[in-house]
């Protein structure tokens, strides 16, 4: 179905409205965010099908960015599908060994840490709630077993049912800032997306959709720059509450989405208060958050946890090129596999992984994936985004 504006009719009514102060550092954190929030807070929506066209009233790009900001949903539940492809190799259960070692090492392998890598590929079904700011919960669908991540008032309970371990740690206080987002929406994604609009990208509404029964609008931000990996994103839009429902990032290489996130179903009623309930099954072990380690930390929240992971470094360039820089300190490159220990091994199965580049910043490897890809020279310092391996290279050199 065809746009109801054009790009540069919808570019334009961007405007002032988009907070430009801060778009240099949200388009680096948008493509990233949309793997780091997949990989650091369990904190996807799952997307589904698009079920027919429904007839809605039409509806310009700028208005249904209003539509999204004034959205708040308060109360949901629903089950959620997430499928992530980021073209990372096989890592032969590597996730599961180094599950298994950090529960040997004291860990639980119900601290939702461990719970992260399972969501970078893959295809995974999840059931999320959420009543108010106080109230979330999460559950992972395993074969034969389930994960769920609870945060009740004060406490954030982990529980693992396949070894029977539960993780238990506690909020931020209530006196400090703390934002404990919707489990699993894509609202979060959508919010960094459109902080990135400004005239290096295009944006329209790309005609309507059901999502999960719901009459949607579909709002596609495309990036007019080259050198960016992004192709494009799409946001499908509930035409009621405002609140995304599906959340589509797809590659400028083509093929399979990087991210597709998005409810199979949903209801906006509120969830039985029994939900959030959670006492440790007999027998359990419990473990408690370490000393200087908040439990919140792992709560499900939105992608600007993983931007604030970022503050030390530089960007480079702008738009949706943008490149972040920092400085390891650590000198040599990757540990060399002809090491002795694990530390040697590890940096030779890494470096098995990337590509060796060389320029007038000297030498370095490339790690490459479908969205994000990352430059570590020899002397220790990182080029990092959703741009193409020519384009870091070409950083590091202006950079170094």
């Amino acid at each position: 179905m065809a746009p109801y504006e054009s790009d540069d009719a919808a570019s334009a009514a961007q405007g002032e409205d988009l907070h430009s102060g801060r778009r240099k550092a949200a388009r680096y954190v948008v493509p990233v965010a949309v793997v780091g929030v997949a990989a650091a807070t369990i904190g996807l929506v799952p997307a589904l099908a698009d079920s027919g066209d429904p007839d809605l009233p039409k509806i310009t790009a700028q208005q249904l960015i209003e539509k999204i900001a004034k959205s708040d949903v308060q109360q949901l539940s629903g089950t959620v599908k997430v499928s992530t492809d980021l073209g990372l190799p096989d890592l032969g259960g590597l996730e599961s060994s180094l599950a298994s070692g950090a529960a040997q090492g004291g860990g639980s392998s119900a601290d939702p840490t461990s719970k992260l890598t399972e969501l970078v590929s893959g295809t995974h079904t999840l059931r999320v709630a959420t009543d108010g700011p106080d109230r979330q919960k999460l559950s992972l669908l395993e074969s034969g077993a389930e994960y769920s991540l609870i945060h009740d008032g004060k406490d954030i309970w982990g529980y693992d049912s396949k070894s029977n371990e539960v993780y238990h740690g506690t909020a931020a206080d209530s006196g400090k800032e703390h934002r404990a987002e919707p489990p699993a929406t894509p609202k979060d994604f959508a919010d960094e997306a459109l902080k990135s609009v400004d005239d290096t990208t295009s944006v329209t509404v790309d005609g309507t959709a059901q999502v999960a029964g719901r009459d949607a609008y579909k709002l596609l931000i495309k990036p007019k720059q080259s050198g960016t990996t992004v192709g494009a994103i799409s946001i499908a839009v509930d035409a009621k509450t405002g609140m995304p429902l599906k959340f589509t990032l797809t590659p400028r290489s083509g093929g399979a989405a990087v991210l597709d996130a998005g409810f199979t179903q949903v209801s906006f009623a509120k969830p039985a208060a029994s939900t959030f309930d959670f006492t440790p099954p007999k027998g359990a072990k419990v473990t408690e958050e370490k000393e200087g380690s908040k439990a919140s930390e792992h709560a499900p929240t939105s992608g600007q946890g993983f931007a604030e992971g970022l503050d030390g470094a530089t960007v480079l360039g702008e738009g949706w090129t943008s490149i972040a820089t920092f400085d390891t300190g650590a000198k040599g490159g990757l540990p060399s596999g002809s090491q002795d220990g694990a530390d040697g091994a590890f940096g030779g199965f890494l470096g098995s992984l990337g590509d060796q580049v060389s320029g007038k910043f000297g030498k370095g490897t490339v790690f490459s994936t479908r969205l994000v890809n990352a430059l570590i020279t020899d002397d220790g310092k990182v080029y990092a985004g959703a741009v193409t391996k020519d384009t870091l290279v070409k950083a590091a050199n202006e950079g170094k």
